[in-house]
């Protein structure tokens, strides 16, 4: 007992129950729009009474034709954020030829970013009535020409989410670029390790989902999505589930800012 006490005090044992009463938090994040998430995905997180966040590009198609279904699924609890609302991404880096002309962020001025940030963010406000809401790096790009196009806008947000994988404390975490974990072909047995290891370093972990079950070149399997959310499930009693805008509300109450 006296050892615990020790531990406690000198912060050793804080971290280990240190996500809002939990070992760790696990956030399930959800790219660019996809049929498949109304289709697959929704429904499973709602099986298993698990909310995510889904980063909607909105000139997407499937927003325009699926609105009732993503205010459906807002008010379900899950997170619509915003990725934009042509998901630029910059074509001058090496092996992005695949990107677009009129989508290259390289060919961006820093004005039209922020206008087109702003409209999504208007979009999503007409569909799920939120104020507070969270942004995603497209491609994880964070400048145009040198410049750091997010700070123009980051008052707007609560977090945005990057693509370095890295373990972070709470005090680490940087809310302008929070560090998540891409998946791709990868196993529920894989994923679950990679969350044993946050546990294990009193951290937490964003995933980075595109396609479930298809839709998508960066794709999971649908029954590895359903295994790792029945493990979530198992485990709720020492994992938080938050969606990225409570996370980072619950980070930012941490670091006091």
């Amino acid at each position: 007992m006296v050892l615990a006490i020790a531990l406690t005090i000198n912060g050793i044992g804080f971290a280990q129950t240190d996500w809002n009463g939990k070992k760790c938090a696990v956030v399930l994040t959800y790219d660019d729009a996809l049929n498949e998430h109304l289709d697959n995905v929704v429904p499973a997180l709602n099986d298993y009474g698990l909310k995510g966040t889904f980063y909607l590009i909105g000139a997407s198609p499937v927003v325009a034709k699926r609105l009732d279904e993503w205010r459906k699924a807002a008010k379900r609890g899950h997170e619509l954020g915003n990725h934009t609302l042509n998901h630029p991404c910059d074509g001058s880096l090496e092996n992005r030829e695949w990107v677009p002309t009129e989508a290259d962020l390289s060919r961006y001025t820093v004005a039209r970013a922020v206008n087109e940030i702003k409209a999504t963010n208007a979009l999503l406000k007409a569909i799920d009535g939120k104020d507070k809401r969270t942004f995603a790096y497209p491609c994880g790009d964070l400048t145009i020409n040198d410049t750091l196009f997010y700070k123009e806008v980051k008052n707007e947000f609560v977090a945005a989410r990057g693509v370095a994988s890295v373990y972070a404390s709470i005090k680490e975490i940087n809310l302008n670029n929070v560090c998540a974990f891409g998946e791709s072909g990868t196993t529920a047995g894989h994923m679950i390790a990679e969350i044993e290891e946050a546990e294990k370093k009193g951290s937490c972990i964003v995933f980075i989902f595109h396609g479930v079950g298809g839709g998508h070149p960066l794709n999971i399997d649908l029954e590895e999505h359903r295994k790792l959310l029945e493990y979530l499930k198992k485990h709720k009693k020492d994992i938080w589930v938050p969606t990225m805008l409570q996370l980072g509300e619950y980070v930012r109450g941490k670091q006091g800012k």
